[in-house]
């Protein structure tokens, strides 16, 4: 037997049903409240129930996203912390790292925290991540002698598109071999 659908749907339905959405996919991804905000409004606008309005859908969402942060199961300033360490991990430049949250809807206060934390655990950051990207890509140091002067300025620019300034990029390409391996096992 079929079940029918019921068309119209109560706001209280709507609501529990909207809540159960974010909690699966809270679970399954960690997002930022901008991203869950996001998601569910795709969720409901690509559902399109007739009896409720776009606006009631914005309020409901809203009202669903309070309630996750007064329980806990989404956090922005976890979210930016945990993202910023991670990134950390992997070489990021401190401007990356606030590129990439600006864009995932992070508040700037957070963002500012988040930075001035990473800032005073390690006043040059910057320096260091340059040269996991270096281990990582195999450029600057990591080159061999003969064919670092050919790409130098490959190298530099690569190292400007992950968010590096020129003076970080510059230092990180003047070491030679002995000071860059020296550099590497005290990461």
């Amino acid at each position: 037997m079929i079940p029918i659908r019921n068309k119209r749907k109560t706001l209280e339905v709507t609501v529990e049903e909207m809540r159960n959405f974010a909690l699966i996919y809270t679970e399954k991804y960690a997002p930022s409240k901008q991203q869950l905000k996001t998601y569910l409004l795709k969720k409901y606008l690509k559902l399109s129930v007739p009896s409720v309005k776009k606006q009631d859908v914005n309020r409901l969402i809203d009202l669903v996203l309070s309630d996750l942060e007064k329980s806990k199961f989404i956090n922005d300033k976890f979210y930016s912390e945990s993202k910023a360490r991670s990134m950390i991990q992997r070489g990021s430049s401190i401007n990356k790292i606030r590129n990439y949250l600006l864009g995932k809807g992070i508040e700037d206060t957070f963002i500012k925290d988040t930075v001035e934390k990473i800032k005073d655990q390690n006043s040059d950051q910057d320096f260091f991540s340059a040269i996991k990207l270096c281990k990582k890509k195999r450029i600057g140091p990591a080159r061999t002698d003969d064919n670092r002067p050919l790409f130098y300025k490959k190298d530099i620019s690569l190292l400007a598109r992950n968010g590096f300034d020129f003076e970080t990029s510059k230092k990180v390409m003047d070491l030679d071999k002995d000071e860059y391996s020296k550099m590497i096992g005290l990461l």
